[in-house]
C-alpha cells in the first residue's frame, strides 16, 4: 500500500533508515540530511581507491527494493544501499539516455555540446563525443587508473567516436541505444555487439554477458594492483521486454520492431531488474573475494527515470518528460574506508557531479580548460558538511520543456503551458503555485533565461523523442512529437 504520511521538509526529523516506508524512502527537502556521523574510518593512506560504476538503463526511481518497490527483490543494490549511502534526491542530468551520459562522462551541461542536444542519438554518424574533451576516463587514466567499459556506450559511433577514443583502455558492449538481449542486434536489426572496435560474436543473455565480463575485469584488474575504474552500463531493463530464458520472444523481434510496443508484462521487467541485480552481486562478491571491498567506490544508478513499466512513485512522468518521474534516479553508494554504512542524504545530486566526486577521491582534479558544472559530493558523505544549495536547470525539445530546480521550488514549461510546485510538499507536481508565488517563478524563469543563454541553443537537426498517444493510453491526447527548436524567449505567464 501507498504510504499517505506527508513528506519530510526541514528541521524535521528523518525516520530511521529501515523504517521502509515508502514515504521515507525519498524524503522531501533539499536542506535536512543524515548526519554520516561517527563509525566512517579514516581516509586510506597510499592507493586510491578502485572504483565501480553500475548504470541501469531506464529504471524508475522506486525500480529497486530499496527506494520502496514492494513487488520483487533486489539484494544486491540494497546491499550498496546499507553498507553505503542512498540519495533521497538524486537527478537525471535528462529525461533520456544520450544526454544524460554526455553529462555523466564530461561533468557538464550536455547543452554544451552537440551530442548534448541528441534526445536521444539516433542514426547520425556525424556526431559524437568529441576524443579531444576530457572524460571521467581520460581524466582518471591520466591519474593512472585502468579504465574499463562494459555495455552501452550511446556517445557516437566509429570511424571517429568511441569509448577507446575518449579514454577507456577497454570496450566490450554496443554503440548504440538499443539492443537485443539475445541476437545482439540494434533497431535496424543490425549486429552491433563489439570487442573494442572489433566486431564480436556471442551466445548469451546480454545482462549475463556483461557480469561475466565484469567480474573478469576485477580479477584481472586485481592481480595488477593498479587502481581501476570499472564502469558497467547494463542495457537493463530497456525495451525490448525479454528476461531470461525469453529467446522466443527475441525469436519474434526479428521481423517486428524492438522497440516492442506489443510486448513485455510487469513480471517480465521485473525479471529483467532482478538478472541484473544478481549479476551485480557477483562483481560484489569478487570485490570480496579479492580483498578490495574497503578501498572500492561501488555506485549504482539509472541513466534517467523509467519507462513503460517503471515505478516512480511518488512522482508522475516517465522518459523524455521533465516531471519528477523523468528525472528522479535511484543512486546509492558504498566507500567503507569513508562512508558510514546505512546512512541516507537529502543532498541534491546530479549525473555531472560524478566527475568531480570521483576524481576528487582519485586525488585528481578536472581540466581547467573543461570545468566541471557539478560539484563534489565528498564533503557531505565523508566529511559531516551540510548540504551543498543546489540550482539546477534542464531543457527538452521534445513538447518544448524546462524546469529549474532552487530548494524546494520547481518551475516547469511543457509547451504552452508553465508551474510552479513545491517538490518536497507536492512530489507529484499537482498544485501549481504560479500566481500564489508569482515572484518565486519570476525569479527561476529569469535564471532559466540566463543559463540557457550559456547553452549551446536547440537546432532542428538533433532527434528527439517522446510519448504518444499511439502507443501509451495514459498520454491521452499526445501526439508524436515535433523536431521544431523552442527558441521562443520568456515563458508561458
Amino acid at each position: 500500500m501507498r504510504n499517505s504520511q506527508s513528506p519530510l521538509r526541514q528541521g524535521m526529523a528523518e525516520e530511521p533508515d529501515n523504517a521502509l516506508t515508502r514515504r521515507s524512502l525519498i524524503g522531501g527537502s533539499v536542506a535536512g540530511m543524515t548526519l554520516l556521523a561517527g563509525g566512517a574510518k579514516a581516509q586510506p593512506t597510499g592507493r586510491p581507491p578502485n572504483i565501480v560504476f553500475f548504470l541501469a538503463d531506464d529504471l524508475g526511481y522506486a525500480d529497486v527494493a530499496c527506494c520502496g518497490r514492494p513487488d520483487l527483490t533486489t539484494p544486491n543494490i540494497d546491499r550498496i544501499a546499507a553498507e553505503g549511502v542512498r540519495f533521497l534526491q538524486a537527478y537525471a542530468n535528462s529525461a533520456v539516455c544520450t544526454a544524460s551520459r554526455a553529462a555523466l562522462i564530461t561533468g557538464r551541461y550536455q547543452y554544451r555540446l552537440k551530442i548534448g542536444l541528441e534526445e536521444p542519438l539516433a542514426a547520425n554518424l556525424a556526431v559524437g563525443l568529441p576524443p579531444q574533451h576530457p572524460t571521467l576516463a581520460s581524466l582518471l587514466r591520466k591519474a593512472g587508473y585502468g579504465t574499463t567499459l562494459l555495455g552501452k556506450w550511446h556517445l557516437g559511433y566509429l570511424p571517429d567516436y568511441g569509448p577507446l577514443q575518449s579514454g577507456y583502455d577497454h570496450f566490450w558492449g554496443f554503440r548504440g541505444g538499443a539492443l537485443d538481449y539475445y541476437t545482439h542486434t540494434d533497431t535496424t536489426h543490425k549486429d552491433d555487439l563489439w570487442d573494442g572496435d572489433v566486431p564480436a560474436h556471442e551466445n548469451g543473455y546480454m545482462t549475463d554477458l556483461i557480469g561475466d565480463r565484469a567480474v573478469d575485469a576485477v580479477n584481472t584488474y586485481a592481480g595488477t594492483k593498479q587502481p581501476f575504474f570499472l564502469d558497467v552500463h547494463f542495457n537493463a531493463p530497456h525495451w525490448p521486454w525479454e528476461a531470461p530464458g525469453d529467446q522466443a520472444e527475441a525469436e519474434r523481434l526479428r521481423k517486428g520492431s524492438l522497440f516492442d510496443y506489443d510486448g513485455g508484462t510487469q513480471r517480465t521487467y521485473q525479471q529483467m531488474i532482478e538478472r541484473m541485480d544478481f549479476q551485480i552481486g557477483r562483481v560484489l562478491r569478487a570485490i570480496d573475494q579479492q580483498g578490495l571491498a574497503d578501498n572500492t567506490i561501488v555506485i549504482f544508478t539509472s541513466d534517467n527515470g523509467g519507462e513503460r513499466f517503471a515505478d516512480t512513485w511518488p512522482f508522475t512522468g516517465r522518459k523524455t518528460e521533465l516531471l519528477e518521474g523523468g528525472l528522479r534516479i535511484p543512486l546509492v553508494m558504498r566507500w567503507p574506508a569513508r562512508i558510514q554504512k546505512g546512512t541516507t542524504t537529502q543532498q541534491t545530486a546530479i549525473h555531472m557531479d560524478w566527475l568531480p566526486t570521483l576524481l576528487a577521491a582519485a586525488g585528481a582534479a578536472p581540466s581547467p580548460d573543461y570545468p566541471s558544472d557539478g560539484i563534489d559530493l565528498l564533503p557531505v558523505m565523508t566529511q559531516r558538511a551540510a548540504p551543498a544549495p543546489r540550482k539546477l536547470f534542464w531543457r527538452y525539445k521534445a513538447n518544448h520543456q524546462r524546469a529549474v530546480r532552487d530548494g524546494d521550488w520547481k518551475a516547469l514549461k511543457i509547451n504552452e503551458n508553465s508551474f510552479l510546485f513545491d517538490v518536497a510538499a507536492d512530489p507529484m507536481e499537482r498544485v501549481n503555485l504560479k500566481d500564489r508565488h508569482r515572484d518565486v517563478f519570476d525569479r527561476l524563469t529569469a535564471e532559466w533565461d540566463g543559463w540557457n543563454a550559456n547553452m549551446l541553443p536547440e537546432v532542428r537537426e538533433s532527434f528527439t523523442d517522446g510519448i504518444s498517444a499511439q502507443h501509451q493510453a495514459d498520454h491521452i491526447g499526445a501526439t508524436s512529437v515535433s523536431s521544431e527548436p523552442d527558441l521562443s524567449p520568456g515563458w508561458p505567464q
